[in-house]
């Protein structure tokens, strides 16, 4: 598959791109949802973060040094690194005008119909991790940079594969971290590793190791994302494995949730492979009987996700407390 049929795929999906299919933005199901007064995602249930204007971004949609098998898109065909960077400033100002277009249809003349989409043009929350590996962006710290000091900016969240531990102490070094950063996790071995992101790097479990190990270090907000999926990483065994790295690593939180049969994940895996909420929750609870430092902090069923925090963690749950 090539760049071109990669965006198509992507346009199907209702992506729209900025310079040269680099950039991109989404707006998903849960902004949709929000957008009609229905509801929105649960890290606006769990941290605040404002849903309805949720601005889902990447600066590399389709570069990644993993291809992950529970991951929806085209991860096969996701490989090498990103052309020369583009300027993070015309990227922001691009993917705002991008965002706009695809919520355009959502512009009614009734009055809570204008009031949300009116919420939904403020730009008061950024979220790093729509697709491919954004730690690739080589000015990545620019443009966190430049989002945390737009003026109606509350939260910046970024996600990574944590391939890419020096583009994180670089975030630190110039004082360009996000409001939160993520760490997806799948696997608590090498091997296992392997198998499930299918990294060909060769130092890729070192490499790791080393982002993780950072997460207890970082002055800022730090989760890890952990993917249950069947007959993969859902055993006692590797419950027992996951709960040692997990207490090791020393996360403000951690999000267990569900793999879900999406997107070409459905070409990898079964649908039977996806636990249920109360096999999550079951699951969860494993965990903490294991992990002294954490507990129980919240939920959401509809996400298939449970919430758990270290006990001693110097942050409150809810960035920003909303109705």
């Amino acid at each position: 598959m090539n760049k071109e049929s990669l965006l198509r795929e992507f346009r199907k999906k209702q992506y729209r791109f900025f310079g040269n299919g680099d950039a991109a933005i989404q707006v998903c199901e849960w902004n949709k949802k929000a957008l009609r007064g229905k509801g929105h995602c649960y890290k606006q249930d769990f941290y605040g973060a404002h849903c309805i204007s949720c601005h889902q971004i990447t600066p590399s949609a389709l570069w990644c040094n993993n291809s992950c098998v529970f991951c929806w898109r085209p991860m096969e065909y996701m490989r090498g690194k990103p052309p020369s960077p583009l300027s993070p400033e015309k990227m922001i100002e691009g993917l705002i005008e991008e965002r706009k277009i695809l919520i355009s249809g959502f512009k009614s003349s009734g009055a809570s119909a204008r009031k949300r989409y009116d919420e939904a043009m403020e730009e008061k929350h950024w979220a790093i991790s729509l697709s491919g590996e954004p730690t690739l962006y080589k000015k990545l710290p620019q443009l966190i940079s430049l989002l945390k000091k737009r003026p109606k900016t509350e939260t910046v969240f970024l996600v990574s594969n944590g391939q890419n531990p020096k583009m994180l102490f670089q975030l630190w070094e110039k004082n360009s971290l996000p409001t939160q950063l993520y760490i997806s996790i799948a696997a608590p071995n090498k091997g296992l590793y392997r198998k499930i992101t299918c990294n060909t790097e060769k130092n890729g479990w070192k490499n790791y190791l080393k982002s993780l190990a950072l997460l207890k270090l970082l002055p800022c907000r730090t989760v890890i994302r952990l993917t249950l999926i069947k007959e993969l990483n859902y055993s006692e065994e590797t419950l027992c494995e996951f709960a040692e790295v997990l207490e090791a690593v020393q996360s403000d939180f951690i999000e267990v949730k569900a793999y879900m049969n999406l997107g070409f994940s459905r070409r990898r895996l079964k649908y039977e492979a996806m636990p249920s909420h109360s096999e999550v929750k079951a699951y969860s609870e494993q965990l903490l009987e294991k992990m002294p430092s954490y507990a129980y902090e919240s939920e959401k069923k509809e996400s298939r996700i449970v919430l758990l925090k270290k006990r001693k963690s110097r942050f409150k749950t809810k960035i920003i407390e909303r109705d």
